[in-house]
């Protein structure tokens, strides 16, 4: 059977279920979870797996409870940046401290809700809470609504314990390049014992505004977006130490220096200490600071630099502070992403090796066992280890045969893996401390009721090889094909990324889409390029101040390989990407015209100056010193120069890739009579997906593949 676009992005899923948000309550009787719907993909309903009568339940039923309103406009933007934009129903939870009950967001207001009992309405109101959560023992809520953080004791009314200070101050809130570059969503830390709060506070009076046009079918909404391009100011963020109810507040000391990014905040186990990490604007120095909570001092503990020359520090969620005052801590001081403990001044390595520690999984205390995710056997199918606190050989937990993720509880006493290969979608299950299967979650079984089985029997294995860049680092490439024919040549969908923080080429289960795409008679390709992620330094590093250059080396290295394939048609060779992708379509085909048979550009960002200070000045600097770099990179200068076939596509409220990166593209190539396609999406953001709008748009880039000659053998 054929499988369509249509089908890929229907319900139910054809990865089958897919659970989110795997958590065990605090006396581990409870697994729960997010699952979708098998008639509504995007609609997620709590579950709960009662370990005790071992049966399943639904916990909250997103549909009896939710209320279906417009969300804020700020909760839609952090979901965009949390990228669960398309999601409805539940999206996140938290269970109380003594493990009776669990916080559960819906459509913009708060429920709590008992296992196997009732559910309590917490706020009904017009406006959005924003990020609730509660305190560390439970005692109380706590809530951003209209730039202030509001706190109350659970079932009692909330109060504001921030002032109310104009448009452009928010209190509890991260700013726009922590959510979108730093994966802090937060704004505010509650204390162990809750009787202190951090809080963030900052000014973006200061940044500079991007008059946004939402332009949608039945008409057009104006944002005026504070916006902080390269080179340009950012916000100016203050952090708080208060009471709950907002008294005793007291300014922590972030330093002299006001320009800087406030990257983590943590309080010691025991309360006595705040720990806040700073980024310096150039972002080569990570300085922890330790700081007060009575009064707000502080003192830098330590400082993480670049690892080398002409590199930048990278911001992790890998370290956990420990009972005893010591902290597990990552970095790439050696080259590649590793493990060290901190302790009394003295370091100490725990991991060591070519490979990097993608994830701190857990720490169990009481045993000394830290549990990892990492590249030791494979960077195509990470596993799980776990070594002694005080460090030694990893012992791998998990199976080669697949590419494996893993969470733990706090106490890291369970483990929660989930894995997937090329022919199994995802599975996932709970294990002890040496790897084995308690229980599963989700198995997931390819059976006769699964969505995907009508497929199973077309279903292409994906080959995976390496290639040598110009330097000789290798390369790791995929490659899915149609049965092939002797005799005959295919046409090729090339796809890819290509930027930093982001590896596509790997063992797991990518889904139903390569599939759709190599039954319409393509073969799928993709390879990583240096600069892309978990390999370690060396290999991510060549993009510094040049991006758009060695990526484009790499991919090109990658289009050689196929056209010496003797079933690849050579000039049929066609590039997609999406945003970093979609830049890099461009790039390759100015470079190398003729070398491609078309490029679809989704996205793109065309000038680095229209893109966020955080993440661009980590890789490229400021335009003001580094104004020949940016020039380089940029997409327009060259723009006459795109002679290959051209589609260019971008959602027309895209808060993230603004949309005046294609209209400034756009803009040249008219000028100049380049001819192009394109293909806009009226009140779409950087995420153009959905049930009918994913198929429109893939058929819409096949139509286009097609009327340029690039169609399969007959």
């Amino acid at each position: 059977m054929e499988l369509t676009f249509e089908r890929v992005f229907a319900s139910p899923s054809l990865d089958g279920p897919t659970p989110r948000k795997a958590k065990l309550s605090p006396d581990g009787r409870w697994l729960t979870l997010l699952r979708n719907r098998a008639n509504d993909r995007e609609r997620y309903d709590l579950w709960g797996f009662d370990r005790e009568s071992g049966e399943w339940s639904m916990l909250v039923d997103s549909k009896k409870l939710g209320s279906g309103r417009e969300l804020s406009e700020d909760e839609k933007m952090q979901r965009e940046r949390a990228r669960v934009g398309s999601l409805k129903g539940i999206i996140d939870y938290q269970w109380t401290a003594d493990g009776t009950g669990l916080l559960v967001p819906i459509d913009g207001d708060i429920y709590l809700a008992r296992p196997g009992g009732e559910v309590q309405r917490l706020t009904d109101t017009e406006e959005s809470e924003l990020n609730p959560a509660l305190s560390e023992t439970g005692r109380y809520l706590s809530f951003v609504r209209d730039r202030q953080l509001w706190i109350g004791e659970v079932g009692q009314t909330a109060e504001p314990v921030t002032p109310k200070e104009g448009a452009d101050i928010r209190w509890g809130e991260a700013e726009f390049v922590a959510q979108e570059e730093m994966d802090r969503l937060a704004g505010y830390w509650w204390s162990p014992d809750d009787k202190r709060i951090a809080v963030e506070r900052f000014d973006e009076s200061g940044v500079g505004i991007v008059t946004r046009a939402a332009i949608g079918a039945t008409g057009t909404r104006v944002y005026e977006q504070r916006y902080p391009v390269a080179g340009s100011a950012n916000v100016l963020v203050d952090l708080y130490v208060m009471n709950p109810d907002g008294t005793e507040r007291v300014k922590v000391d972030l330093g002299a220096d006001p320009d800087i990014y406030l990257a983590r905040v943590n309080w010691a186990p025991d309360g006595s200490a705040l720990y806040v990490q700073r980024v310096n604007r150039d972002q080569t120095v990570i300085d922890v600071l330790k700081v007060d909570p009575a009064t707000g001092t502080s003192s830098v503990l330590f400082a993480e630099h670049a690892a080398v020359e002409d590199y930048w520090v990278n911001v992790t969620n890998n370290y956990k502070w420990l009972d005893d005052g010591s902290l597990i801590w990552w970095s790439e001081r050696d080259g590649y992403g590793h493990l060290y403990r901190y302790a009394k001044g003295k370091w100490t390595q725990l991991t060591k090796g070519e490979w990097v520690v993608t994830d701190l999984v857990g720490i169990d205390q009481q045993a000394g066992r830290i549990f990892i995710r990492a590249t030791k056997d494979s960077v195509l199918a990470p596993q799980v280890y776990a070594l002694p606190l005080a460090g030694g050989k990893p012992e791998r937990l998990t199976d080669l045969e697949f590419s494996n993720a893993a969470t733990m509880d706090r106490k890291g006493q369970t483990l929660l893996v989930t894995r997937s290969n090329d022919t199994t979608p995802p599975q996932s299950y709970l294990a002890d401390q040496k790897g084995q299967r308690i229980a599963w979650i989700e198995e997931n079984r390819l059976d006769g009721s699964h969505p995907y089985a009508p497929f199973v029997a077309s279903h292409r294995p994906t080959q995976y090889g390496t290639l040598s860049a110009e330097d000789g680092t290798p390369l790791h490439w995929e490659m899915v094909t149609p049965e092939l024919e002797p005799g005959k040549r295919y046409p090729v969908y090339f796809y890819h990324y290509g930027g930093p923080h982001a590896q596509v080429v790997s063992k797991g289960w990518d889904g139903a889409l390569r599939q759709a795409i190599v039954d319409k008679g393509y073969i799928w390709f993709a390879i990583d390029n240096r600069g892309s992620a978990n390999r370690g330094v060396k290999f991510e590093q060549p993009i510094y101040h040049a991006m758009g250059g060695v990526e484009v080396r790499d991919q090109k290295v990658g289009a050689e390989y196929l056209k010496s394939l003797p079933f690849v048609d050579p000039g049929k060779i066609a590039i997609s990407g999406w945003s970093y992708g979609g830049y890099m379509t461009l790039k390759q085909l100015q470079a190398e015209p003729g070398l491609y048979a078309a490029g679809i550009a989704g996205a793109p960002v065309t000038k680095w100056e229209l893109y966020d200070t955080f993440y661009t000045e980590r890789y490229m600097g400021t335009p003001q010193k580094d104004g020949e770099a940016y020039v380089g990179s940029s997409a327009l200068p060259d723009a006459t120069k795109l002679s290959d076939p051209l589609l260019l596509v971008h959602g027309m409220a895209d808060d993230n890739v603004v949309f005046e990166n294609s209209t400034a593209l756009i803009a040249e190539l008219q000028g100049a009579n380049v001819p192009f396609e394109m293909m806009l999406y009226p009140g779409y953001t950087h995420r153009v997906s959905g049930e009918k709008i994913s198929p429109h748009f893939y058929n819409t880039v096949f139509r286009f593949l097609a009327a340029h000659g690039v169609t399969p053998p007959e």
